[in-house]
């Protein structure tokens, strides 16, 4: 995911003041359970009304959690596990995560990029060092860290089999995750089974492809929403959240229901 207009753009300024302008709007309507705040890349992170029908993950999760869990997106395009340490958005959500709230961290897009030594980590020490970082910083302010492999590309070879594009990281995040007994949710290995499922064809209307564009690795919303089930799944399969945080898991979710503020808003 190279850096485009986009993601240096009004997007980059503007997705941490609005995800903690929406931590606060959500406490000040009345006492949650916990919030979850996600750290990671453009494919989880907010989209505006310039970049539609583009869409995070993170738009379309919280309709599969209920109310009392607040959704709290800090993921902003082109990070990396780096970048996001460096440019000071893993201090901002420390400042604001308590006790009971859950930190779910999602890295290696833009972790890849050997040419950008601003974002480029090497799977098996500094991208797990990078992590360790996140995963220190929620426990010591008792909140629970939780590790996603990164969500696939649309890649398929000659033969029509999906095929996994992001290396050695899924595998050191999971060795990490076993070792420091956080819950891993693999959405690396659910999403390639996913597309596997879907086929080349099919695919095509989970992920931004327009008249003008054929992006095969950040989602329109009826990708947003599929993928975003698979964390909600996760989160519940890996006891993050109990069964009275969840909903819809087995429910429609009309792609109607993403909206995309404009930027200044």
């Amino acid at each position: 995911m190279s850096l485009t207009r986009r993601q240096v753009g009004s997007a980059a300024l503007a997705a941490v003041p609005l995800a903690l302008a929406a931590t606060a709007t959500a406490a000040a309507a009345g006492p949650r359970t916990r919030t979850l705040y996600i750290a990671g890349d453009s494919t989880a992170a907010q989209k505006y009304a310039d970049a539609a029908p583009e869409t995070g993950w993170g738009m379309a999760l919280p309709f599969f959690l209920h109310r009392e869990v607040a959704v709290a997106n800090h993921a902003v395009n082109g990070r990396s596990s780096k970048s996001f340490l460096d440019e000071g958005r893993l201090a901002a959500i420390l400042a604001a995560i308590g006790p009971q709230d859950v930190l779910l961290v999602q890295f290696a897009h833009n972790d890849e990029k050997s040419e950008d030594p601003t974002r480029f980590t090497e799977p098996w020490t500094t991208y797990q060092d990078c992590l360790r970082r996140y995963l220190d910083g929620a426990r010591e302010r008792g909140a629970r860290p939780v590790l996603a492999t990164p969500v696939e590309r649309r890649r398929f070879d000659a033969d029509g089999d999906a095929v996994p594009t992001h290396g050695a990281y899924p595998a050191a995040m999971r060795a990490l995750a076993e070792a420091e007994g956080v819950p891993l949710l693999d959405i690396e290995a659910l999403s390639l089974a996913l597309w596997q499922r879907l086929g080349v064809e099919e695919t095509k209307t989970y992920f931004n492809w327009t008249a003008t564009e054929q992006d095969n690795t950040h989602f329109n919303p009826p990708g947003a929403i599929a993928v975003a089930r698979l964390v909600a799944r996760e989160l519940l399969r890996t006891r993050v959240l109990a069964p009275r945080e969840v909903r819809r898991l087995d429910e429609d979710v009309p792609a109607s229901w993403i909206t995309w503020p404009d930027a200044t808003a």
